[in-house]
């Protein structure tokens, strides 16, 4: 790879000095590009490193209002960026991971309804921004696979048992979780996995000296931008709003008893050493959800009965019921949902999300009592009548999810970090950056 960039630069060089001097003009040699980085197999060029930065600055403008970092500083952590990016895009190849014109279409269709606009006036804004659509698109791709390949890598291999969710919740921190969230930002100052005395000794200064520099007024967002090695360097650090069991145990730990806007001494991982500011915290109040207490009646389509045919024996139950007969002595006979047959029809109370959307939907329309028209499911066609509702405080079932949900967070979070470690530890990386 390197010798064919090599070879083509010299020939391209060496036909703009032959025109030159047929011209009669002096030889003039004119930089077109060069290489600053190689990762593995992969070049990274001056031109790509320059594209990224400007639409990092562009983003760091809008979410800052305000200066960001110099070239010099936010070069190298962007330039970091695209190795770890090119490294994942290698595993991502070598593991068989793809995404379809499809579904990068669809994405960026997305991305656009989400900003209330069309898709033509989308392109239109990235091209007022000076950003080009074939390259944002190839981005978009590329975060799409990168996404595919941590799922597959770091996320789905992470696991949380119910005694782990069962001590977390009964820990102080557990309980402090109910009530209590954090705004934290970050930076990393990270050393190898097996480091030498001397490398962990230059990491901890490193912190050390950083922590001086915060503590007489150094802006702690733009020390993250220019000196983290963060996956979060370059938005300064942001960690977002977190619950206690969101964060990593060493931050959580650390954070108690801080006061809004105190940063952490060095704190020792396997990662290396990390600061912590503590920007807000806010309260939780208890969670409520509206649940409902319903009944239906599934006929199920197959080659002897039609959707036609599935609707009218369901139009006339419908009918029986609203002439007095009993819902639940007739699903019992009728309906070919075994299940809740058995029970009259009766699916208990259900939070939301419990059923498939066109259900849902029907069923958070009617009033207690009612009886639905017949309509269709992915399971068949159904007629619903809601007994009633009820506010349910959801609190103990939704902390327990949500620790559950944090846990594995957690731990996915510190596995990312180890694995991205690995994979740039384990690389052939030479950085040409003057």
């Amino acid at each position: 790879m390197k010798t064919a960039i090599a070879t083509l630069l010299t020939a391209t060089l060496t036909a703009l000095l032959l025109a030159a001097s047929h011209a009669g003009a002096a030889p003039r040699i004119v930089e077109l590009d060069r290489v600053v980085a190689v990762a593995n197999d992969n070049v990274i060029t001056l031109k790509e490193l320059e594209q990224r930065m400007e639409t990092i600055k562009l983003q760091l403008q809008q979410a800052s209002r305000g200066d960001v970092p110099p070239d010099d500083v936010l070069r190298p952590q962007v330039l970091d960026r695209l190795i770890i990016e090119r490294l994942q895009l290698d595993r991502a190849i070598e593991s068989g991971i793809r995404v379809e014109d499809e579904e990068v279409n669809r994405t960026i269709s997305r991305i656009a309804a989400d900003s209330n606009i069309s898709l033509q006036e989308f392109r239109e804004v990235l091209t007022r921004d000076g950003v080009d659509f074939a390259s944002f698109r190839e981005d978009i791709r590329n975060e799409m696979i990168i996404s595919r390949l941590r799922s597959r890598e770091v996320e789905n291999r992470v696991k949380v048992s119910d005694a782990e969710v069962e001590h977390f919740l009964e820990s102080r921190t557990g309980r402090d979780t109910e009530r209590v969230q954090y705004r934290l930002s970050h930076i990393l100052i990270a050393v190898p996995e097996a480091a030498s005395p001397e490398q962990v000794r230059k990491g901890r200064d490193e912190a050390e000296e950083i922590l001086t520099q915060v503590r007489d007024g150094a802006d702690f967002r733009e020390m993250a931008v220019a000196h983290s090695d963060g996956q979060q360097a370059l938005e300064g650090g942001d960690l977002g709003w977190r619950s206690r069991e969101e964060l990593p145990t060493l931050f959580a730990d650390a954070v108690s008893g801080m006061e809004a806007g105190e940063v952490t001494d060095p704190i020792r991982s396997p990662s290396g050493f990390h600061l912590v500011r503590l920007e807000a915290t806010r309260g939780q109040a208890e969670h409520l959800v509206q649940q409902n207490h319903a009944q239906h009646i599934l006929i199920s389509t197959n080659e002897l009965v039609s959707d036609e045919n599935a609707r009218a024996r369901l139009d006339r139950l419908r009918d029986r019921i609203q002439a007095g007969e009993d819902f639940a002595a007739l699903a019992r006979t009728h309906s070919d949902d075994k299940g809740s047959a058995s029970r009259g029809g009766d699916l208990g109370w259900s939070n939301p999300g419990s059923f498939v959307p066109a259900f849902e939907q029907v069923l958070d329309k009617l009033s207690p009592g009612e009886v639905s028209q017949p309509f269709k499911s992915d399971f068949g066609w159904h007629i619903v009548q809601l007994i009633e509702r009820r506010d349910h405080d959801n609190t103990e079932a939704y902390n327990r999810n949500r620790a559950h949900q944090a846990l594995r967070k957690r731990k996915a979070e510190e596995e990312l970090q180890s694995w991205l470690r690995r994979l740039r530890d384990e690389a052939y990386v030479e950085i040409r950056l003057e």
